[in-house]
């Protein structure tokens, strides 16, 4: 018997957010359809912007060969559910014809629907209306056991279900950062591996080393092969430094989102990196401000003082100086900002303790998903 291959798959949903049995369906409609339309119908009571779900989708299928063949586009969608409604149906049905329109806007036009892929009941009654046929497929989620409400109602328990896109877009980042010296590193590893240690998916947090100390260390490498017992002091920095420290450091901090727990430690970002920008330049940086503005949401700031931590020079530090000054400004740049953030004084372990602290706070009040539409109506 020969394979069916149909000419336009149209699979739907709110993808509230997409989940690995999400992509399950279009991968399978992308494999036995010559043209797939993917339509994003969320509602405008969601939290999550239906933009940010299609360019999660969209990347999922960014590096299949069959790329072009999927369509993925958004459309909003404020009718209630009601299966038994004609009317309500109708008003779906207008709208997943729109998104389809609108597919062929932006893609090129594709034949008539002539398959409905779904692991839902209302497939048989979406494909009677389009006069195609119905793909039902894992329909008691045996092989991805995982819904968009299981995954609104507890991320955490949920989180290898979803794509490394989706991953990255919730991942709580936890940023440690403060001047030379004053045990930002060692608060950034301890933190990682007292989550590690929590198990199960929490072995997989991610920690984000600072870039910028590679780059440090490469330059004084590079100054010492031509100048004998160089040192920080004879390096001679460029603006344009700080600019590609800020970029692969959001580069570095996004790959690490994408495979780690539901909490992502950085030890620094880019908007520390405005600050060494003035300490070694002088000034401020708006190449270096615009990556900063752009970087995803931070979920915390932890700032380690410099009070009563002695400085050591591991041979890449010549700011004792500039320590008390660096901190001040990390305050006001924090405090300047919207995501919470908190000093840290105190030996190591005292350190940790409150990171700790601090972070399970922040997960008790992470992803606070609005509830979809039809939940407000039952």
């Amino acid at each position: 018997m020969s394979r069916v291959v149909f000419e336009h798959g149209l699979v739907i949903g709110k993808f509230y957010p997409p989940h690995l049995g999400h992509e399950y369906l279009i991968r399978t409609a992308a494999a036995h359809c010559r043209h797939v339309t993917v339509g994003v119908l969320g509602s405008s009571v969601e939290s999550i912007p239906m933009s940010q779900r299609v360019d999660w989708l969209r990347d999922s299928f960014a590096t299949l060969p069959l790329v072009r063949r999927v369509r993925i586009v958004a459309e909003l969608d404020d009718a209630p559910i009601d299966y038994d409604s004609p009317a309500i149906w109708d008003a779906h049905e207008a709208v997943i014809r729109l998104a389809i329109a609108r597919a062929d806007r932006e893609y090129g036009q594709a034949p008539a629907v002539d398959a409905v892929f779904t692991s839902e009941a209302y497939g048989e009654e979406l494909a009677r209306r389009f006069s195609a046929a119905s793909v039902c497929l894992d329909q008691s989620r045996s092989l991805y056991p995982v819904s968009g409400a299981a995954v609104r109602e507890n991320p955490c328990a949920q989180w290898l279900q979803l794509p490394p896109a989706v991953r990255a877009g919730l991942a709580l980042r936890v940023v440690v950062t403060g001047a030379e010296s004053t045990g930002t590193t060692t608060l950034s590893r301890d933190l990682a591996a007292a989550l590690r240690q929590r198990g199960g998916i929490w072995e997989r947090t991610g920690r984000v080393a600072e870039f910028g100390r590679e780059i440090s260390a490469n330059l004084l490498a590079l100054a010492r092969a031509t100048q004998a017992g160089a040192g920080m002091e004879d390096i001679i920095w460029h603006s344009g430094d700080f600019t590609d420290i800020a970029a692969e450091q959001c580069r570095l901090e996004e790959q690490a989102a994408r495979y780690g727990s539901p909490v992502l430690v950085c030890d620094t970002d880019a908007l520390a990196t405005c600050i060494w920008h003035e300490r070694y330049m002088g000034e401020a940086s708006a190449s270096v401000a615009r990556i900063a503005a752009a970087m995803p949401p931070r979920a915390l700031y932890l700032l380690t003082s410099d009070e009563g931590v002695p400085f050591t020079d591991d041979g890449l530090r010549d700011g004792e100086h500039l320590r008390a000054w660096m901190t001040g400004r990390f305050r006001e740049q924090l405090s300047a900002q919207k995501a919470p953030w908190l000093e840290l004084r105190g030996t190591p372990a005292e350190r940790l303790t409150a990171a700790l602290a601090a972070v399970d706070e922040m997960l008790s009040k992470a992803w606070r998903f609005a509830l979809p539409l039809e939940q407000r109506t039952s």
